[in-house]
């Protein structure tokens, strides 16, 4: 009886452990080739008229400019926060500047939207 408590102990101490990992937020985007992209690989775009931690872009502008949207229950940490939209929904946001995808841009990589009417620039992590 002894000998399979040792087998199984192992085993328990792992599944332990991996539940413990199950509750922990995965970032809402990532660094690909010195740029933020969405979980998709769709660059990521920050707004020069957005103030720190709050949206300028709504309406027609969020519609060419689709804000990188925080799920329900979502939780800010280290670099990564939460902006509350004018219509009350929650956007993400890197160093408290917002984060948008361009409609554009129609395969991961693409970087269509970097530098567009002066004010949108591709969101780099080292930039902030």
């Amino acid at each position: 009886m002894k000998k399979n408590h040792c087998r199984i102990a192992p085993l328990l101490v792992g599944a332990l452990l991996s539940f413990s990992l199950i509750g922990l937020a995965a970032e809402p985007a990532m660094e690909k080739d010195g740029m933020l992209v969405d979980a998709k690989g769709m660059t990521l775009y920050t707004y020069d008229k957005d103030t720190s931690g709050m949206s300028a872009c709504n309406g027609q502008c969020a519609q060419n400019w689709p804000p990188l949207m925080a799920e329900a229950g979502a939780k800010a940490e280290g670099e990564w926060s939460l902006v509350k939209r004018d219509d009350g929904s929650m956007q993400w946001a890197y160093d408290n500047k917002p984060l948008y995808t361009f409609v554009m841009d129609k395969k991961p990589g693409d970087v269509t939207g970097d530098g567009k009417m002066g004010v949108w620039h591709v969101a780099k992590p080292e930039a902030y």
